[in-house]
């Protein structure tokens, strides 16, 4: 077997690797979507406290599509040496590459700002659901009671949302699982948002986070070489 033929039987199992993962993500963002009570009940507290700083339902459902993509343009392309599906491929990878490369300047730089918008962007659905969207609440009242913690910042996060304007009270974890949890109690027991500590669980990995983070940018470089070599020699095989 050729160096050709070995780098292109290794592209098409990666890229096959990489479609059925994509497949398993969309179907799992699509079961989170349907029937999130049943995800958080399988895998516990750390996915309902995920599920509250991004609506993990979606970012699943497009990472898998993403990735189906990925796999199926890298797959197609190297098996049936099509240099149009090759060049699609190395651009999409980077296309996700740069964006990734700027999503951690940001993160890096603009810290406290990206912090701000997601509390923003997050907490207003707070207002709006709970209390009236079933799912909604049980993940919320999984979460704070499992990492003990009370709203996205505290217990003023539910201030005029259908539960307190129904029962005029907080959730029972504001106030540390006494009742009722009136204003009051809620302001003394002073119980940290779930934001703060989900960031907190974050920054405490943030070393793995990081190699997770350069696995994934080498995987990428390295799938942009193989398909640029594959395009460039199918013309000499």
């Amino acid at each position: 077997m050729g160096c050709f033929t070995f780098i292109k039987v290794i592209m098409i199992i990666f890229n096959l690797a990489i479609f059925l993962g994509g497949g398993a993500l969309l179907g799992v963002g699509i079961w989170v979507t349907v029937d999130g009570e049943s995800f958080v009940d399988i895998f516990g507290a750390l996915s309902s406290s995920v599920l509250q700083v991004v609506n993990v339902s979606y970012f699943l459902i497009a990472i898998g599509a993403i990735l189906m993509v990925i796999g199926f343009l890298g797959c197609c392309g190297a098996q049936k040496d099509s240099k149009c599906l090759l060049i699609m491929f190395f651009s999409v990878v980077l296309i996700i590459f740069i964006a990734e490369v700027a999503a951690a300047v940001v993160a890096l730089v603009y810290t406290g700002l990206a912090e701000t918008l997601l509390v923003t962007t997050v907490g207003p659905l707070l207002k709006e659901k709970y209390g009236s969207d079933t799912s909604f609440t049980y993940i919320w009242n999984i979460t704070m009671t499992e990492v003990h913690c009370c709203g996205l910042n505290n217990y003023t996060d539910f201030t005029g949302s259908p539960w307190y304007n129904k029962y005029e009270t907080y959730p029972v974890p504001c106030c540390d699982n006494v009742q009722p949890c009136n204003e009051t109690l809620a302001a003394q027991s002073n119980v940290s948002g779930c934001f703060k500590q989900i960031l907190k669980e974050i920054r405490t990995h943030a070393g793995a986070v990081g190699g997770v983070a350069a696995g994934i940018a080498a995987l990428e470089i390295a799938a942009m070489a193989v398909s640029m070599y594959l395009y460039c020699h199918l013309d000499q095989k």
